[in-house]
């Protein structure tokens, strides 16, 4: 399938005016978003939306101007978690009283994709997947399957998701985040368990037609499996699909996030190419959370001539980036593969 229109809600300068050299650090082990005016969404509106429908719905409305969408497909691990927990504790202070609707309405993982549609009065498709860290992967695999059902329609593809107090303070009592204060340039040589959080939303509008696209997803997968040796066959099998026997990916795009207990599969991932291919890293950019894949993604569709220093991790000799392939891996469980190809030969 192919990309068109894409816009990024990210803790960088991603949304208006990109640009990848400025890197804006972490704080307490957060990257949080970089959010926008929303200029789109009605002040009313915005004001009972939670952070998670706010970029959503934010990233989104500029990608849909002038496109009809046939559909909205959503992924999300935690969309709507902050809203559900302040209902939930609203429950408990006002002993089941006079509760607040806001939180309870905005409370869902499928309020975004829902609010997408009553605001631009789209009554098509309209999902929402949660799987964890896999939840964009099969938004991708779902609007796959629609193209393949119907060659003439176009569809938003989004990820969202947002550091909520609840899911953090879980994730870091489990170990998952940094216990020390690490800065966002300095994450890699980081040697401890964890990572630093993220947060963000990326939207993209998604067809079978080239003309005007700015890239083409290939193909993707996903596994499951604790055994790094597996990764690196079925990466092996991925790239044996999808490129000719003489073609050699420009850049290999790694979710290395600073946690030393999943350096063992980004290394052996790593090792499947040849000095060819640059080895480049992003989530000192975005932070670690469960979507944090689509953000990969765009920054495949929007690369510069030259990637930024802070990026690569070992240069390569291809003169062009050509194909980009993207692999992340959740927690040491849930590992997807995207190849994508840049840039489109356009067809006016």
């Amino acid at each position: 399938m192919f990309i068109h229109h894409n816009k990024c809600i990210s803790p960088q300068q991603t949304f208006e005016k990109t640009d990848w050299e400025v890197l804006h650090e972490s704080v307490e082990n957060k990257l949080k978003a970089i959010e926008p005016s929303y200029e789109g969404i009605p002040p009313g509106v915005l004001r009972r939306m939670g952070k998670a429908v706010r970029m959503g719905v934010g990233c989104a409305l500029p990608v849909l101007q002038g496109v009809q969408a046939d559909g909205i497909i959503i992924g999300t691990a935690n969309g709507g978690m902050e809203d559900c927990i302040k209902f939930l504790n609203q429950i408990i202070d006002y002993e089941e009283g006079m509760l607040t609707p806001g939180n309870f309405v905005q409370s869902t993982p499928n309020v975004i994709a829902a609010q997408l549609g009553l605001m631009t009065r789209n009554k098509r498709y309209n999902i929402t997947h949660v799987h964890r860290g896999l939840a964009f992967e099969n938004a991708m695999l779902d609007a796959s399957m629609m193209l393949h059902e119907n060659p003439q329609a176009v569809y938003l593809l989004g990820a969202v998701d947002e550091i909520s107090a609840y899911n953090y303070n879980i994730d870091h009592l489990n170990g998952w985040y940094k216990k020390e204060p690490v800065k966002s340039r300095n994450l890699y040589s980081s040697i401890t368990e964890g990572s630093l959080a993220g947060e963000g939303a990326v939207m993209f509008t998604v067809s079978n037609q080239e003309t005007n696209a700015v890239a083409k997803v290939k193909g993707f997968d996903t596994l499951h499996t604790t055994n790094e040796h597996t990764v690196k066959e079925a990466l092996a099998a991925f790239l044996k699909k999808h490129l000719h026997a003489d073609e050699k990916p420009g850049i290999f795009f790694t979710g290395e996030n600073g946690d030393n207990r999943m350096l063992k599969y980004y290394s052996a991932a790593e090792s499947v190419f040849d000095e060819a291919t640059t080895i480049a890293r992003f989530k000192h950019m975005s932070g670690e959370f469960e979507t944090a894949s689509a953000m990969a993604l765009w920054l495949a569709c929007n690369l510069p001539d030259r990637l930024p220093a802070h990026c690569i991790k070992k240069e390569g000799a291809a003169n062009s980036a050509g194909n980009i392939i993207i692999y992340n891996n959740y927690k040491g469980v849930q590992h997807a593969f995207i190849c994508v190809q840049k840039p489109v030969n356009n067809k006016e």
